[in-house]
Formats: C-alpha cells, sequence, structure tokens
C-alpha cells in the first residue's frame, strides 16, 4: 500500500490529512493508499487563542476524526527526513526510535517563537507561543499576589508590539486586576523596535489600536528593541530601564527547524519555497504546507503569513495536491483570494479589517462578537463524523477566518 505522510497536527497538517482523505474517498483509493500523521500528540493547540485567560485548555482531541477518517496516527517527533530513501527517523514519548517511509510527504511541523540571543530572555520571560508556556504565564499573573506591592510587580512589559503583542497588551490591565485588586496602579508597557505599533499591520487600523490601547490604559514605547531581561525587569536599546517582575516576549515567528533538512529555496523565516500547488521544487514527492511553506495567495504578489487563517487553507490545498500526485488527477492550485483580519483589543472590543490594505469594516463590540465566534467556533475541527469531515476538506471551501 502507497502511503501520504503528514509531519504535525497543527492547523495546516490536521487539514492536509483531512484534504488527502477526501480525494481519495471521492476516487474510491481509500484502500490503496494510507494517509498517516505524525505529531507529539493527538491534538491540535488552539495557538490563536493563547493570550487569552485559559491557555492550558485550549486544544482540541483529534483521535475520533481521525478514526472516524480513517487516518492513521503515529505518536512521535520526527528527528530527520531522509529525502533520498523517503523515510523519517521517528522518536517516541519513551525515547524509542523508528523508522517510517513515504511515497508522498507533507512537511506541515508550523513554527516557533523566535528568541534571540538576547540576556536573561530565556531565564526571565515568559510568552504565550505554546500551551504549556502561556499556562506558565497564566500561573505567575496569579501568584503575582503573594510578592510584596511594589511597582515591579505591578508592571508588565510585553517585548513586541505586534498583532499578537497588541492581543497580549490589551488582555494584560484586566487580568492584572483580577490577580492583584482591582484598586491597585498597574502598567502595562508595549516595547516595539518599529517607529509604530502595529508594523505588519498598516495605518490602516492604527487608530483604531491606539485609541483601544489608551483607553485601557497600555503604554507604548517605540523605536527601541529590548536588548536584555532579568528577574526585575527588562532593558532597552537606548538604555533605558523598565522595572517589571513581568516581561512577555512576543518576537516573531520561525518556520520549523525541520525545514533546514530540504536543500530547496527558503525566505527570511525559513519558510521553504512551493509552487502554487505547494510543491518543494527540487524534492522527490514532498510538499510544504502552513507556516513552513512560503506560497503566493493570489497572482497579485501576496504571500501567506504564519496565521490560521492561512493554515487552513494550506492544508486543504495541500492534502488534496498531494494525493493527487500519487493518483495521476489534476490538481487543485492553492489560492486565498480573500485576505481579512480580526484583531482583539480586550475589553475594549475588537477590529476587524478587510484586504492587504486592511481596510476597517468593523470594529468594538460588533468586531468582538465576530472575533469570538472566530476563536471558539470557526478555527476547531470539525466532528467526528466521516462526511461532516471530509465535505469540510474540499479545497474549493471558501474560509477567511
Amino acid at each position: 500500500m502507497k502511503r501520504i505522510l503528514i509531519i504535525g497536527a497543527g492547523f495546516a497538517g490536521l487539514w492536509s490529512a483531512l484534504g488527502a482523505a477526501r480525494l481519495l474517498d471521492e476516487q474510491g483509493k481509500s484502500g490503496e493508499v494510507e494517509v498517516a500523521l505524525i505529531a507529539p500528540q493527538a491534538e491540535l493547540h488552539i495557538r490563536p487563542r493563547l493570550y487569552e485567560v485559559g491557555a492550558g485548555g485550549m486544544k482540541a482531541p483529534l483521535m475520533g476524526i481521525f478514526d472516524a477518517v480513517g487516518i492513521r496516527f503515529i505518536q512521535g517527533t520526527v528527528e530527520t527526513i531522509r529525502s533520498d530513501s523517503r523515510e523519517v527517523d521517528v522518536v517516541s514519548g519513551d525515547d524509542s526510535r523508528s523508522t517510517v517511509g513515504y511515497d508522498r510527504l507533507v512537511l506541515a511541523t508550523g513554527s516557533r517563537l523566535f528568541r534571540p540571543e538576547i540576556p536573561g530572555l530565556l531565564d526571565h520571560s515568559f510568552s504565550v507561543d505554546q500551551v504549556d508556556e502561556a499556562a506558565a504565564l497564566e500561573t505567575h499573573i496569579k501568584n503575582l499576589a503573594n510578592l510584596p506591592d511594589t511597582p515591579a510587580r505591578n508592571t508588565v512589559v510585553v517585548a513586541g508590539g505586534g498583532f499578537t503583542g497588541i492581543e497580549v497588551a490589551a488582555e494584560m490591565p484586566e487580568r492584572l486586576r483580577d490577580a492583584l485588586g482591582s484598586a491597585t496602579k498597574i502598567r502595562v508597557i508595549v516595547v516595539e523596535r518599529a517607529n509604530d505599533i502595529g508594523p505588519d499591520l498598516g495605518p490602516g487600523p492604527r487608530p483604531v489600536i491606539t485609541k483601544a490601547l489608551e483607553e485601557l490604559g497600555v503604554e507604548w514605547k517605540l523605536g527601541a528593541a529590548v536588548t536584555s531581561v532579568d528577574a526585575d525587569g527588562a532593558t532597552t536599546e537606548t538604555g533605558e530601564r523598565i522595572d517589571a517582575k513581568t516581561v512577555i516576549w512576543i518576537g516573531g515567528l520561525r518556520a520549523s527547524p525541520l525545514t533546514a533538512q530540504i536543500p530547496t529555496p527558503k525566505d527570511r523565516l525559513g519558510r521553504l519555497h512551493v509552487d502554487r500547488n505547494l510543491f518543494v521544487p527540487g524534492t522527490e514527492g514532498i510538499f510544504a504546507t502552513g507556516d513552513v511553506a512560503y506560497a503566493a495567495t493570489d497572482d497579485d504578489g501576496n504571500h501567506t503569513l504564519m496565521c490560521c487563517q492561512h493554515a487552513m487553507g494550506l492544508g486543504r490545498s495541500a492534502g488534496h495536491n498531494v494525493a493527487a500526485s500519487l493518483l495521476g488527477i489534476p490538481y487543485i492550485p492553492y489560492s486565498q483570494q480573500k485576505y481579512v483580519t480580526c484583531l482583539d483589543l480586550g475589553p475594549w472590543g475588537a477590529v476587524y479589517t478587510e484586504g492587504w490594505d486592511r481596510e476597517i469594516k468593523m470594529e468594538g463590540a460588533e468586531a468582538k462578537a465576530l472575533k469570538r465566534s472566530i476563536n471558539t467556533v470557526w478555527i476547531y475541527p470539525p466532528n467526528a463524523n466521516r462526511a461532516e469531515a471530509l465535505e469540510a476538506a474540499d479545497p474549493r471551501r471558501v474560509v477567511v477566518a
């Protein structure tokens, strides 16, 4: 039996597996090609929600849907990709090792927070990149009340003023008051190396963002990055010292290091260049999707971002096309013509934009209701129902969340 092997159970990996299973089912070939997925756990971490309270529970089990659709789950972590022999080396949770062969491979191992060699960063900062890291931050905030009441205890520094940094900062005033009492004088300070808050979001939504942060009491310091972190605060490259018991690092993302094992061109974030079918040129049978793929979204020069919105569409397309490559039937080129953003601004609300120029379409409570639907419904896996799951995996399905 031939095998399609998918590495990663994030949004792109899940939808790749479902997309491949859908096409095999449609063509009556499910009994001839195995769809297998390797990941440490059969669960989807709802990473876009890790800035919220309750981050430790932001997971969705996947074994039910895998069983319903007929996807083989292999528990473990891929250590080595040997593309010349079409095999991967897998390390299981008990440190046992095995080798898994494939006929086609989909790399969907996502991204991790970029942590540069800044003094004290690893030992003294928090993040919301992974479930366990976000849960550790939440525990830390709850435990602040056990410390002496000082300005440092009552101050949070958010190092990074991009999309995630803004969402984290907007949540912090309320979370600090819940932990320390409503009468406590708190400070939340965003430190951003660029000269604008939300530099990658452009000028479109910026007036709404600054208005919301001001009303929430969030401060920002622009044009100077954090250069060191210690147990009592952070220092910026201008030499300014900010005393804080809580420093949250939001330093951007980099593609999974497994991309380095595939000797083809990559972008500055380590993503593999792919064609419109998400095939990695110069390889034998390797497709890339999600945060490890540098893919064109349209014919206008726009490319995918490391975000759930693109990962889901990339996954559906990669799954269809990897199966199509085995079956010898036409590909469906990847395309996501519609691009939107919905930025959570904490208790203030949210701001929703459309298009790459990010034209504001909705803000405040109305946009917050949309964001809540995206976070709690739209991005979650389908039910463990074979027909529903396969239908949802059609790459021609329009998804903007």
